[in-house]
């Protein structure tokens, strides 16, 4: 007799149906943006010093300022209502329909070890829309504090010291200045799982590198704070843990686009 789906075997479909969803729709962003009507993603990334190589190696993307763009799309596609809201990719309403989850956003795919879309960062572009970041919400595919964005092209640089970096447009910067071990989180603050990831892949150092505003050194104090506390004392012998902070108010984008890789780099 044939047996009967277990609970194990129905969530390992819909994770997949997820992982399905999230590619499709990571083509359908990439294609608004290089060839949609709306040039205003484009013209975001130009004015930040994007070249068109790394738009196309990270995937990028632009979610048109449209209620159901995304949503029309995938439907068209044959996923259902409940399938988008299973990948976090629309919102219930009120009255019961759905709406698209990222609205007039440059979008960042977030891509696992084994190549699958688990997730999106949307970054904002009109400052009446929302936060300035939004990260896909946790799902059967992707959770926030296990994975790291661009990790996926970090894990296989030659240098192998990673630099953990505080936003996607940071990191896209840093591998577009030759930082191909570049890598940020996704919105949350560093977890224990961040730090057994980096280790495994950065066994000599890891380098934190923070905005220098105000801001950015809280948020390297915290950083430290929490790495003394947490790490093993075996990673504490082999692993060297800095922290940079860098000058002038400045970003790592904004830093290597002024002064240069080897600037930075020094």
């Amino acid at each position: 007799p044939m047996p009967e789906n277990t609970a194990e075997d129905r969530t390992g479909k819909r994770r997949m149906r997820i992982l399905e969803m999230n590619r499709e729709a990571a083509r359908f962003f990439h294609q608004c943006l290089v060839k949609g009507e709306d040039r205003r993603g484009l013209e975001y990334l130009a004015n930040r010093g994007m070249d068109k190589k790394m738009i196309i190696r990270f995937g990028l993307g632009y979610a048109p300022d449209s209620w159901n763009a995304l949503r029309d799309h995938l439907q068209q596609k044959g996923y259902s209502w409940e399938e988008m809201l299973d990948a976090a990719l629309v919102i219930k309403g009120r009255n019961g329909s759905v709406y698209d989850t990222f609205r007039g956003r440059v979008i960042f795919p977030i891509i696992d070890l084994r190549g699958n879309v688990i997730g999106f960062g949307g970054r904002v572009l009109s400052s009446d829309k929302g936060p300035k970041y939004l990260n896909s919400s946790d799902t059967l595919a992707y959770k926030k504090s296990r994975n790291l964005f661009a990790m996926n092209f970090a894990k296989n640089a030659a240098d192998k010291r990673l630099i953990l970096c505080e936003g996607y447009m940071d990191t896209v910067s840093m591998h577009q200045a030759g930082f191909d071990n570049a890598v940020a989180t996704l919105g949350t603050a560093l977890t224990m799982r961040h730090i057994r990831v980096l280790a495994k892949h950065a066994p000599k150092k890891i380098v934190y590198l923070f905005d220098g505003d105000a801001a950015g050194q809280k948020a390297a104090d915290r950083a430290l704070a929490f790495i003394g506390e947490s790490i093993s004392d075996k990673n504490r012998n082999s692993v060297e843990l800095l922290a940079v902070t860098l000058p002038s108010n400045q970003d790592p984008a904004e830093f290597v686009q002024a002064e240069g890789a080897q600037a930075l780099e020094a």
